[in-house]
């Protein structure tokens, strides 16, 4: 399956329609889809926020951030859960979610490239967690992903600099699974979601929940989940056989 942002003459900026429409595609997705491609139509994966967004009642029908600042807490912490909730599904186990990036992947689109589990990335691509700029933080799930994959210094340094990062660093420093040429990212992409699509279903969603929980257990607990999740898949292969 691909998710394609498709605003182009906006560079893909994202709202909370946006939004909406990545978490309704989350929760519909059917159950026999394995891999998800996220890619961006146009001169760049996503722009980030619509900076029409930043001004009262600048997008209709969706709340602006002077809107969202006056909320009662309560009210105003469920709302960002939801806008969370477009970019978290990508983290299930039992699907592998890749993101296609060309051009600029800018705040929310830097974030949208982290919910992926991998990033395939054009030579032309950057990374700039721009939330800075503007007094704001990372609030769309990028900052767990940012600190895996590079580590806390690295990871505040980009922050709070809101520097870009381009292909050839965001390589070296474990943001990219792989740098091709802008020309050959379809057929790279492709080919590695055919290599993904190649273990068994059962096989993916077991390794999946290992590696991401792996941060958060310590060895003993991480050797644990190891033991319990390969009897799970004996006894599945076992099964198998005696059919």
């Amino acid at each position: 399956m691909t998710v394609v942002l498709d605003r182009p003459d906006r560079l893909n900026a994202q709202t909370p329609f946006t939004w909406a429409a990545l978490r309704a595609a989350g929760r519909s997705l059917p159950a026999d889809v394995r891999v998800v491609v996220v890619r961006g139509e146009g001169r760049a994966f996503s722009a980030g926020l619509d900076r029409a967004a930043f001004g009262p009642g600048g997008i209709p029908g969706a709340p602006g951030l002077p809107e969202l600042a006056a909320m009662p807490a309560a009210e105003g912490d469920a709302t960002i859960l939801g806008f969370q909730e477009a970019f978290s599904w990508l983290r299930r186990p039992e699907l592998i979610s890749v993101a296609a990036v060309h051009g600029h992947a800018i705040g929310a689109g830097f974030q949208l490239a982290l919910a992926c589990d991998l990033r395939v990335l054009a030579d032309d691509a950057t990374f700039t967690m721009a939330e800075s700029r503007y007094g704001l933080v990372p609030d769309l799930g990028g900052t767990h992903p940012l600190v895996a994959a590079v580590g806390y210094p690295r990871a505040l340094e980009i922050c709070l600099t809101a520097r870009q990062v381009d292909a050839v660093e965001a390589l070296a420093i474990g943001l990219a699974t792989i740098v091709v040429p802008r020309a050959s990212l379809d057929a790279a992409v492709a080919d590695l979601v055919a290599a993904l699509l190649s273990p068994p279903p059962d096989v993916v969603t077991e390794t999946k929940a290992l590696l991401l929980g792996a941060l958060d257990r310590d060895r003993d607990a991480q050797e644990a989940a190891e033991r319990a999740a390969q009897l799970r898949r004996l006894r599945a292969l076992a099964d198998r056989l005696a059919t």
